[in-house]
């Protein structure tokens, strides 16, 4: 039975192979933009990251038009990777808005041709506070790149717009140089998961990052006995707390050794009847796995995985026991 065709309002009809041909084409005109762009970075990009790390106030960027949306999703990177950043509309700066400026502050001002006359009338400002100016433009020669104090090219042969009119690969560029600049400035600063993680603690991001202190077990719910704990009552705190499996501690606290189901069939199998007469410390594994409580709940899965386990002590840097994570921990929480 043929396929019977969607039927489209207003007497559209469904994308053919011409509108296949020209997605085709965009995408390898933007394709060879972003590759033409890796040839020609250059010192001046250094420069740029430079004046980024001595900055002591905020990244503010600023750009009207589509160069000001692609500003805006850079400012958003900028702040989301530990560098303070906020996006200044150009137009609303004429209003007002030029008060949020500070003598500090680094600007990165967006605009393909270089002369957009909202962003030339900030430059007044911008010279009489001092502030460094940063200017990703397609014209290197145009009156905003000659004022400013670094000039990053993100010109492009053509346009990905048939017309020649839209601007599509020219804010492609911009966006990526951007996501360049804020990429190779986390990597100068030594930005870290653990800082990132801070920085974004709701979201898919934010579970995936969660640390191991938010989600472990502490306080009653940890499974725990003492080493001369009998193996029937080892069996009966694994039971009643519900992991399959128990901690021992000292009489400090310190964390001795640990049981699971698997170390109790092996045991059993090894002593026979004789097993109900001995005591927690003859059947426990005396150096577990474990982990600390700021670490990743992402180290946590790595470990569980590697060495085929469910479970994982979390102890601080003298080996007392804090906590219990159990792998259904990591799974509840939708992380992976």
């Amino acid at each position: 039975m043929a396929e019977k065709q969607k039927e489209f309002p207003c007497g559209a009809k469904n994308s053919g192979p011409g509108s296949i041909e020209m997605a085709r084409k965009v995408l390898e005109i933007e394709a060879r933009t972003l590759a033409d762009l890796t040839g020609r970075l250059d010192t001046r990009f250094e420069r740029a990251i430079d004046a980024l790390l001595a900055c002591r106030g905020r990244v503010v960027v600023t750009g009207m038009g589509k160069s000001g949306l692609i500003g805006q999703k850079i400012s958003a990177t900028f702040s989301s990777t530990g560098t303070p950043s906020f996006f200044l509309h150009p137009a609303e700066a004429l209003h007002g808005d030029l008060g949020r400026l500070v003598r500090d502050d680094i600007l990165i001002a967006l605009s393909y041709g270089g002369e957009t006359e909202e962003l030339l009338r900030l430059l007044d400002t911008v010279k009489r506070l001092g502030i460094t100016l940063v200017t990703l433009t397609g014209n290197t020669s145009s009156t905003l790149a000659q004022a400013s104090d670094v000039v990053i090219d993100a010109g492009v042969p053509q346009e990905a717009c048939p017309l020649g009119l839209a601007p599509t690969a020219s804010t492609t560029a911009m966006l990526a140089l951007g996501d360049a600049l804020a990429m190779a400035l986390l990597e100068k600063r030594g930005f870290s998961e653990e800082d990132y993680a801070n920085l974004h603690p709701a979201g898919g991001l934010g579970l995936k990052l969660r640390r191991v202190e938010n989600l472990m077990h502490t306080g009653d719910a940890i499974p725990r006995v003492e080493p001369s704990t009998r193996v029937p009552e080892v069996i009966y705190e694994m039971s009643r707390k519900g992991f399959g499996v128990t901690t021992v501690v000292d009489g400090e606290g310190r964390l001795a050794g640990f049981v699971s189901d698997g170390d109790l069939r092996r045991f059993f199998e090894r002593e026979g009847n004789r097993a109900l007469s001995l005591t927690a410390a003859d059947c426990m594994t005396a150096s577990p796995a474990t982990i600390n409580r700021k670490e990743l709940a992402t180290e946590a899965l790595n470990i569980m995985e590697a060495r085929k386990i469910t479970s994982l002590p979390v102890v601080d840097a003298q080996g007392k026991l804090e906590g219990v994570l159990h792998i259904h921990d990591l799974w509840t929480t939708q992380m992976f």
